[in-house]
């Protein structure tokens, strides 16, 4: 009798075991869909992180942001990255995006803009006139000038435009440093690898290795401006709360304070 209730009790708890497999797989395809994922320009990152740890803590959900150059995470998109949320440093690489209908277009929007300057190892810096014709090449005197890849990181195409716009191109091109994204420039400034280079006003507010020496001339430059959208492939049900709590009130210090200005 004994060994025909420990038969039957092995049965019952294989079978509770097998449906809990079952209810598990069944499970984990919602769980997984709970997680937000946001693929955020790199200059994005210190206030990006501030707001989804609010985020997270306000609503409950996890949110995962992945940080690099624009142009970057536009290719990433392409080729069928899982993620929800696309913050473009600039309108070029969203409408890459956009024109290959990878976005949900009803929620795209110019959300935050930015300005870029010139920075130095905080050390060594000094103030610089930025205007027509100013002497870049002879502030560099040899060195690199170290700025976001020209053409592909929006902070580069940025600082490019405002330097032909100057007139300073021309006599420092061949001097440029172009990282991959704004923050790999910047960290060649703050390590003093390259004694000057162009950034975004927020990076340089992130870095206490460098200092601002001269703001470009907002007139020198396309308009900074980055927009936000939900992407096509997003599942994620949580993706437009997100996307509101983002562009609310709320969640607007989070990333004045670190120098953005937030567009109406």
């Amino acid at each position: 009798m004994k060994i025909v209730n420990r038969r039957w009790i092995n049965k019952a708890v294989t079978a509770a075991a097998m449906a809990f497999v079952v209810m598990g797989s069944a499970v984990a395809p919602a769980a997984a869909q709970e997680k937000l994922t946001v693929f955020a320009a790199a200059s994005m990152k210190n206030a990006l992180d501030a707001a989804n740890k609010a985020w997270s803590a306000e609503a409950g959900k996890d949110v995962t942001a992945s940080y690099a150059a624009s142009s970057a995470l536009a290719k990433q998109i392409e080729s069928g990255a899982p993620a929800d949320v696309f913050i473009s440093a600039d309108l070029d690489w969203m409408k890459y995006v956009s024109d290959k209908k990878l976005v949900k277009e009803e929620t795209k929007s110019n959300w935050l803009g930015n300005r870029i300057v010139l920075v130095a190892p905080k050390d060594n810096a000094k103030s610089v006139d930025i205007a027509q014709g100013f002497d870049l090449a002879g502030l560099l005197n040899g060195g690199k000038l170290a700025m976001g890849a020209p053409d592909s990181v929006p902070a580069g195409k940025y600082g490019k435009a405002a330097l032909e716009k100057l007139g300073a191109w021309a006599s420092v091109e061949k001097s440029v440093a172009g990282a991959e994204s704004v923050r790999a420039a910047l960290a060649l400034v703050s390590r003093g690898e390259a004694p000057y280079g162009i950034v975004y006003a927020t990076d340089a507010a992130a870095d206490p290795g460098v200092a601002v020496v001269g703001t470009f001339p907002e007139d020198s430059h396309p308009p900074i401006i980055y927009p936000i959208a939900i992407l096509s492939e997003s599942k994620a049900p949580d993706a437009a709360a997100y996307l509101d709590y983002l562009k609310s009130a709320k969640a607007a210090p989070f990333f004045e304070k670190e120098g953005f200005t937030v567009l109406k």
